[in-house]
C-alpha cells in the first residue's frame, strides 16, 4: 500500500471532535461537587445561625467572593490543561491574585486594628475545625474533578492535579464559609487561603499518579 493511500484510509469517515465536551464533563462533576459540599455544610456541620445579625452577611460573601475568584479561573485553566500538550505559564500567575488579594486586605484590615486583637483575629474560634474541614470537605469534589479530568488526555499531569486541587480547595472553602462563624479577613486569609493552597499541594501529588493515562 502507498503512504498516500494509507493516509487516505486513516483519514476516512474521522469524527469530528466535541471541543465543548470537556466543558460539559468537568461542569458536570464540579456540579454535582458542589451539591455534595453544599450537603456536607448545612447538613452535617450546620449553617450558621447569626446570618441576619450585624456583619455577618458582608463577611460570609466575601469569603465566598475570595472562594469564587478561587475556583472559577482554575476551572476554565483545567479546561485548558486537560487537552494534550495545552500549557500557558501566565495563566498560573493570574491564579494567584486572588491570594495576594486577601492578604493585602488582611494587611490593611490589621494595621487598622489594635495590636491586642490581633491574635484573635488571626485565630478566631475556629481554626482548627477550619485547617480539618476544608480538606476534608474536597475530597469528594476532588475525586470528581479528577474523574473528569481523566476522559480527556492530559500531558502536564502534576499542574492538572494541582489545578484539579484548586478547584476543589476553592469548592469546600465556600460550602465551610456558610457554617464557620469566624469573621475576620486575617483569619480568611490564613485558614481559608491556606487550607485551599494545602488541597492544590495536596493534587500537585497526586496528579502523576492519578491522572496518567
Amino acid at each position: 500500500m502507498k503512504t498516500d493511500d494509507l493516509v487516505a484510509m486513516l483519514s476516512a469517515n474521522v469524527e469530528v471532535v466535541d471541543r465543548r465536551q470537556m466543558l460539559r464533563t468537568l461542569a458536570g462533576a464540579i456540579a454535582v461537587g458542589a451539591v455534595v459540599v453544599l450537603g456536607a455544610a448545612l447538613i452535617v456541620l450546620g449553617g450558621r445561625t447569626d446570618i441576619r445579625s450585624g456583619e455577618a452577611p458582608a463577611f460570609l460573601a466575601a469569603k465566598l467572593i475570595f472562594a469564587a475568584a478561587v475556583t472559577v479561573p482554575a476551572f476554565f485553566y483545567l479546561i485548558r490543561l486537560a487537552r494534550p500538550g495545552e500549557h500557558r505559564r501566565g495563566w498560573m500567575a493570574l491564579l494567584a491574585l486572588p491570594f495576594v488579594g486577601i492578604v493585602g486586605l488582611a494587611s490593611v484590615s490589621l494595621v487598622q486594628a489594635p495590636a491586642p486583637h490581633w491574635q484573635a483575629m488571626f485565630m478566631g474560634d475556629e481554626w482548627l475545625e477550619c485547617l480539618l474541614s476544608i480538606p476534608i470537605i474536597a475530597i469528594v469534589p476532588f475525586a470528581l474533578v479528577v474523574w473528569a479530568v481523566r476522559q480527556a488526555a492530559p500531558t502536564h499531569l502534576r499542574r492538572a492535579g494541582a489545578l484539579a486541587g484548586l478547584v476543589a480547595g476553592g469548592l469546600s472553602a465556600a460550602g465551610y464559609a456558610l457554617h464557620c462563624t469566624a469573621d475576620s479577613l486575617p483569619f480568611v486569609a490564613i485558614w481559608y487561603g491556606g487550607t485551599i493552597l494545602l488541597c492544590t499541594l495536596a493534587g500537585a501529588v497526586l496528579g502523576p499518579r492519578l491522572l496518567r493515562w
